[in-house]
C-alpha cells in the first residue's frame, strides 16, 4: 500500500482517485506521519443469491427427490 501525506492528498485528490479506481490499490493517507484514512477502490455489495434470500422461508423435509405413491393428475 502507497502512503501519502494530506497536504499531498488535497493537492492531487481527483487524480489521485482516478489512480486509486484504475489500479486497484489502496491508498493510506497519513497526517503527521500517522495513518488516517484509507482510499480504495469501490466495490458494491454483492446480490444476495436466492438461496440466501429464501433462506428465512421454510425448510424441507423428508425425501423431495422419490416418487409418490398416490396417484394424482396435473391438468385438474
Amino acid at each position: 500500500m502507497t502512503t501519502i501525506q494530506a497536504s499531498e492528498f488535497k493537492a492531487k485528490c481527483l487524480a489521485l482517485m482516478d489512480q486509486v479506481a484504475a489500479s486497484g490499490e489502496t491508498l493510506i493517507i497519513t497526517k503527521n506521519g500517522k495513518p488516517v484514512a484509507e482510499l480504495r477502490p469501490y466495490k458494491a455489495p454483492r446480490a444476495k443469491s436466492f438461496i440466501g434470500l429464501t433462506q428465512h422461508l421454510g425448510s424441507i423435509t423428508g425425501d423431495v427427490m422419490s416418487p409418490i405413491d398416490v396417484e394424482w393428475d396435473a391438468l385438474k
